[in-house]
């Protein structure tokens, strides 16, 4: 499957455990590799992501699992939290 890479943007970003990350405002591509690096994303839901103070995350595109109506990434603890997480010891 091929997309273009403005399509992306603003598409709604999950983990594989259906957790909201945010939305995509930009994707950093690797021009000599021809390849995308990571995506930006925004609008963060702030019950998983701990943004120190940042505006948005980076998220690599090896986690990355899937990409169609929205895109589903894989779900990593020491990078989103959620109020499960908090209650743990």
């Amino acid at each position: 499957m091929k997309t273009q890479v403005t399509e992306l943007f603003g598409m709604k970003v999950y983990t594989d455990k259906a957790i909201l990350v945010g939305e995509v405002d930009d994707v950093l591509l690797d021009i000599d590799g021809k390849k995308i690096e990571a995506l930006a994303v925004g609008k963060l839901n702030p019950e998983i992501a701990d943004p120190k103070g940042h505006r948005g995350l980076l998220i690599p595109f090896r986690i990355i699992k899937n990409v169609g109506d929205i895109i589903i990434v894989r779900h990593i603890s020491t990078a989103f939290r959620s109020s499960k997480d908090d209650n743990l010891p």
